[in-house]
């Protein structure tokens, strides 16, 4: 970007200089994506890298913590990092912190969430009519006999509840929408009273009782009305 002096003259915008750490962190993320440390594998440690880039602990240390922040390596006390698997799931959890600041921030974009919940969740249970096998089926309703054995455990009801979503999702065999399900359901809270809760149960052993018949329409609709209990 050129800007004008008293004069009318351009000047050029001084170039910004940058840390050592952000070249440190250029070098050793494309060793990564590269696949010259693959997933699992473990980096150097901070006496090598400071010796192959020629430079202090610190901007080693800031470059690490900078990779372990966009979800690239695991830190451990005592260890050396490592190159972090990526998967769909790490892909979506690094945007948590971010969601749930946003979320509590603005009560209309939980609103926001809640409908777009909705909107995933009609397409995945229509999906779930169409793919799920005898397991799937099994699982599913030994999440809803669980359910009814916890009605009077409101936190173990609500963890049991976003398994029986979370195994719709898994019935897609996508692990993009496994991925969103999960951090959807992390990202809102359920508080159900134990009328509620019993209500709800029933209405997961209907969306069950639809799949089995193979009635996405059904399974739909058992899940809206699901979703109207648990939204209060």
């Amino acid at each position: 970007m050129a800007l004008r002096n008293a004069d009318g003259g351009l000047v050029e915008t001084p170039i910004a200089k940058r840390k050592l750490s952000d070249h440190v962190l250029d070098r050793l993320k494309a060793m990564i994506t590269s696949g010259e440390y693959a997933p699992g594998e473990a980096l150097p440690s901070e006496r090598e890298l400071m010796v192959r880039y020629g430079v202090g602990r610190p901007a080693i240390r800031e470059a690490m913590q900078a990779l372990a922040n966009q979800g690239l390596i695991t830190i451990k006390h005592g260890e050396r990092a490592r190159v972090r698997p990526l998967t769909a799931k790490s892909a979506v959890g690094q945007l948590d912190l971010v969601a749930q600041l946003m979320l509590s921030a603005s009560p209309n974009m939980v609103e926001n969430l809640k409908e777009a919940r909705r909107f995933f969740e009609r397409g995945m249970v229509r999906e779930a009519a169409v793919k799920a096998d005898a397991a799937d089926l099994e699982q599913l309703q030994r999440l809803v006999a669980q359910q009814q054995d916890a009605l009077d455990d409101a936190e173990a009801f609500v963890a049991l509840d976003r398994q029986f979503h979370g195994k719709l999702a898994a019935i897609s065999k996508n692990a993009i929408f496994d991925a969103v399900a999960e951090a959807m359901l992390g990202w809102l809270h359920l508080e159900l009273d134990e009328a509620a809760r019993r209500e709800l149960a029933a209405e997961y052993a209907r969306i069950v009782e639809r799949l089995k018949a193979r009635d996405p329409d059904g399974a739909e609709a058992a899940l809206l009305r699901s979703l109207d209990l648990a939204e209060g």
